[in-house]
C-alpha cells in the first residue's frame, strides 16, 4: 500500500471513532496521523509479533488525547486486530480516550499533558546506561508546550546530551481555546528549544517521505559521548484531510452525527483522489 493509501485508511478509522457515542479528539488525531504513519511503517525498529522486544525503538504519545490516531496506526501495523477499533469507547474496551499500557505497542499510559518528554528522557537515559542503541521518539502537541514540566524535561535531556531522544512537535497552531500563536511564535519556539541544548529542525508534518528521511537519520542511544537530543517542529494542519474541519478549532473534539460522518468520509476520499491514493473507494 502506498503512503497515501496508509494515510487514507488511518484517517478513515479516526473518523469512525469520532462517529461513536464517545466521540474523539478528531482534529489533533488527524494532524498527527502522518507523523505516526512515518514512524511505525518507515522509521521505528518494532515487531508487532513481539511488542516487548528489548531492542525495539520506543515511542511515547505525550499528547495522549490523539489516541485515536495511535490506535488506527497500531491496527494497520498489526499490533492489534483492525476489528478491535469497533470497540473504541465502549465499556471494558482496551481503547479508551487515552492510551493504556495493556494495549500492545503502548509504552506508557498518557493523557495528562506535559509528562511524555520526561518519560522519554528516562527511557533514553536508561538505554545509554544499558549500552543499547534503540531510539526514543516522543510526540508532543504545540499547545502542550505551555506545560512547565516539558521544559524541565527538555533542560535535563539537553544537559545530559541524550542524542537517542527525539521529540516531535505536532505544530498545528491550534489548541482547545484558540491559537497557540498567542502564546509564542514559531521562531520563539525554536529558540527556546535551542536554549536548552537541543538540535532543532523544521519538517513538513504531512510529507511522509521527508518525515521518514529525517527521522530515520536520528542516532541511537548507545553512545557514551553525550551529544544533543533533537526536536522536529512538524508543521501540520488540524483536521487534515477533512476540508470543512481543517484549520478549525472546533475540530478539537467531535462526536460526528451520521450526516457529518458521511461528509467527513467523502471529504477524505476526495483528498485521497487528489493525492492518487489507490484505495479510494465510494463512501458507504
Amino acid at each position: 500500500m502506498s503512503s497515501a493509501g496508509n494515510a487514507l485508511s488511518v484517517r478513515r478509522h479516526i473518523v469512525e471513532m469520532a462517529a461513536t457515542a464517545a466521540g474523539t479528539h478528531l482534529g489533533g488525531s488527524l494532524s498527527a496521523a502522518d507523523i505516526l504513519i512515518a514512524l511505525y511503517f518507515d522509521v521505528m525498529r518494532v515487531d508487532p509479533r513481539r511488542p516487548d522486544w528489548p531492542d525495539r525503538d520506543r515511542f511515547v504519545l505525550s499528547k495522549g488525547h490523539a489516541a485515536a490516531a495511535l490506535y488506527a496506526v497500531l491496527a494497520e501495523r498489526g499490533f492489534i486486530d483492525v476489528r478491535e477499533l469497533a470497540d473504541y469507547g465502549r465499556a471494558g474496551s482496551r481503547l479508551g480516550s487515552h492510551p493504556s499500557k495493556e494495549l500492545p505497542g503502548v509504552e506508557f499510559p498518557t493523557g495528562s499533558l506535559g509528562h511524555g518528554l520526561a518519560l522519554g528522557t528516562g527511557l533514553a537515559l536508561a538505554a545509554r546506561r544499558d549500552g543499547r542503541d534503540h531510539r526514543v521518539f516522543v510526540l508532543l502537541g504545540d499547545g502542550e508546550l505551555q506545560e512547565g514540566s516539558v521544559w524541565e524535561a527538555a533542560s535535563t535531556a539537553g544537559r545530559l546530551g541524550l542524542d537517542g531522544l527525539v521529540a516531535i512537535v505536532d505544530h498545528n497552531r491550534l489548541q482547545i481555546n484558540g491559537s497557540t500563536e498567542e502564546y509564542g511564535t514559531r521562531r520563539q519556539l525554536a529558540d527556546r528549544w535551542r536554549s536548552f541544548g537541543w538540535h532543532v529542525r523544521h519538517v513538513p508534518g504531512h510529507d511522509r517521505a521527508e518525515l521518514s528521511r529525517v527521522l530515520s537519520a536520528c542516532p541511537g542511544s548507545a553512545s557514551q559521548v553525550p551529544q544533543a537530543p533533537t526536536v522536529f517542529i512538524a508543521d501540520t494542519v488540524k483536521g487534515r484531510g477533512i476540508a470543512f474541519m481543517e484549520h478549525h478549532v472546533n475540530s478539537h473534539y467531535a462526536v460526528l452525527s451520521p450526516r457529518l460522518r458521511r461528509r467527513a468520509l467523502a471529504s477524505l476520499e476526495r483528498s485521497a483522489r487528489r493525492s492518487g491514493a489507490p484505495d479510494a473507494v465510494p463512501t458507504r
